[in-house]
């Protein structure tokens, strides 16, 4: 390492509330950015949002309530991870290579893995709630 670099990013904020309000900008470029650019979120949010919708409904507990929503966030927070992953990669290089393969395979594996355990969480509250009505 050189010694006339600096030890940090010229990218990095200082602290503040500017670093707040500049965390909040950069945060809603990146959701306007996903539901622009990426096909996969666009449609887990069409989803999502619906069903959102019927776990604030469902007569249920908090806890499971927030179970249900929590896990469908997850899924969206993922699928941003995937999608950053997926950035880099491709920012890095457009070739084909086993690695760039692997982070994205990862990526997707990842996401699957998100969307099962909330079709899971789903189904152990509806269950839950169904067998209580009996």
């Amino acid at each position: 390492m050189n010694p006339d670099e600096p030890a940090f990013s010229a990218f990095k904020s200082r602290g503040g509330l500017q670093r707040i309000a500049g965390a909040m900008r950069y945060s809603l470029a990146g959701l306007r950015s996903a539901w622009k650019h990426e096909h996969a979120f666009r449609q887990e949010v069409m989803v999502i949002v619906p069903a959102a919708v019927v776990a604030v409904l469902l007569p249920v507990t908090g806890m499971e309530r927030l179970l249900l929503l929590a896990s469908m966030v997850l899924v969206l927070v993922v699928e941003l991870l995937n999608s950053a992953i997926e950035a880099v990669v491709d920012r890095v290089s457009l070739e084909r290579h086993p690695l760039s393969k692997n982070a994205k395979d990862f990526g997707s594996a990842a996401v699957m893995l998100a969307v099962l355990l909330s079709l899971a969480c789903w189904g152990v509250v509806l269950w839950g709630w169904w067998v209580g009505r009996a």
